[in-house]
């Protein structure tokens, strides 16, 4: 896990503060700059209970979308596209979790050019280990209620259906 800075003031805040002397209004820097650094909290807690799996939280990602498939298996542009990521990098998950023993790669029956990702038993057992781990840090967000978890994942929300990611 990331290492605490412990600093004796709120670096944000701080430059929130700079950020109104010297250009004005500061609330959005302060909020965007927040998620940011808090991106890089999560990310590294995360990765850091899913190390013991050799996962990332990129590849756990990938594993649980096949889980929750109902042939355990998908295209890859479709994992591309449920977990809005760039096709290179689907490709190199793939290609991690292949390694592993945790997925395989197969033909498309239906359209015979495509290629599909497969989780294996293997796979399947990780994704459950690895779960209970993560549910039982409570995804390192054990410092929210259910309440505010509700509501952040509504403000978050709001950003997303902006940026377009789905229809609201």
């Amino acid at each position: 896990m990331s290492k605490p800075l412990n600093l004796p003031f709120d670096p944000i805040d701080r430059a929130a503060e700079s950020w109104r002397a010297n250009f004005g209004p500061s609330s959005a820097m302060a909020a965007v700059t927040s998620i940011m650094r808090a991106h890089q909290i999560l990310l590294a807690q995360l990765d850091a209970l899913l190390k013991p799996y050799d996962l990332t939280f990129a590849r756990y990602e990938a594993l649980v979308l096949l889980t929750f498939s109902k042939a355990g298996s998908l295209p890859l542009s479709k994992i591309g596209e449920r977990l809005m990521v760039h096709p290179t990098s689907v490709t190199n998950t793939v290609d991690r979790l292949e390694r592993a023993g945790l997925v395989r790669r197969m033909r498309n029956p239906r359209d015979g050019r495509g290629v599909l990702a497969e989780i294996t038993d293997r796979g399947r057992e990780v994704v459950r280990l690895a779960t209970a781990d993560l549910m039982a840090a409570d995804f390192g967000l054990a410092m929210y209620g259910e309440e505010d978890l509700g509501e952040m994942f509504d403000l978050l929300r709001t950003l997303r259906v902006a940026a377009g990611d789905f229809a609201s």
